[in-house]
């Protein structure tokens, strides 16, 4: 801290720092507290930014957060995967019955499956809702497949083939990411929590439950 503001720095307010940096007041006078930002102080006890030192603590923040991005280089890596093995089973009996409308209507799910898991992987704490969108997909998959008087195992199938694409991608993420084993532990066990809510969710569907 300090009582001079160079003329040549562009200066911001707390609120406009704050705001900058997309965060609570109370969160950025608590950096500055700690010592993890720097800040000068006004005659008039205000306190004062640097855009600069704005700038490089935003860019070593986003650096810092390495989950998100690892969970990103994830879920792409996940998607191309999935997509290679679904092709790879078109002739399977799980999709050969089906048209091209439920094809479609199973390929929306599948795409909301996945932004729906990359949201729960992403979120250190179990979240209720996101697990409840997770039921309600399932249940619309068990739907489609009844439709089609899909047998439960083979409507399963699917969703299996999905999974393992998911945790097989997180077992070889190490090999191409520098991720600590217990994050990466963290997110297999964040993938079942999900699809095993989706599994069951299926297998209701077929029981004629709620």
């Amino acid at each position: 801290m300090n009582n001079f503001l160079p003329e040549t720095e562009q200066w911001l307010s707390l609120s406009k720092a704050s705001e900058f940096l997309g965060v609570h007041s109370t969160t950025l006078r608590r950096w500055a507290d700690n010592g993890q930002i720097a800040f000068m102080m006004t005659p008039g006890g205000h306190r004062r930014f640097s855009l600069g030192d704005l700038q490089q603590f935003s860019t070593e923040r986003r650096q810092a957060q390495m989950p998100a991005s690892f969970e990103q280089m994830w879920a792409e890596k996940a998607l191309t995967q999935t997509r290679q093995a679904i092709s790879a089973h078109k002739d399977a009996h799980w999709l050969a019955g089906y048209d091209d409308e439920m094809r479609e209507q199973h390929r929306l799910l599948g795409r909301r499956l996945m932004g729906l898991t990359l949201q729960y992987i992403s979120d250190p704490e179990t979240n209720g809702t996101l697990l409840k969108q997770a039921e309600e997909i399932g249940a619309q998959y068990g739907r489609l497949a009844r439709q089609t008087n899909l047998p439960l195992t083979e409507a399963l199938q699917a969703t299996l083939l999905f999974r393992d694409m998911l945790v097989d991608t997180a077992f070889q993420l190490p090999n191409s990411v520098n991720i600590k084993p217990e994050a990466n532990l963290r997110l297999m066990r964040r993938i079942n929590e999900l699809l095993n809510v989706v599994h069951l969710a299926i297998a209701q569907a077929y029981e004629g439950q709620p």
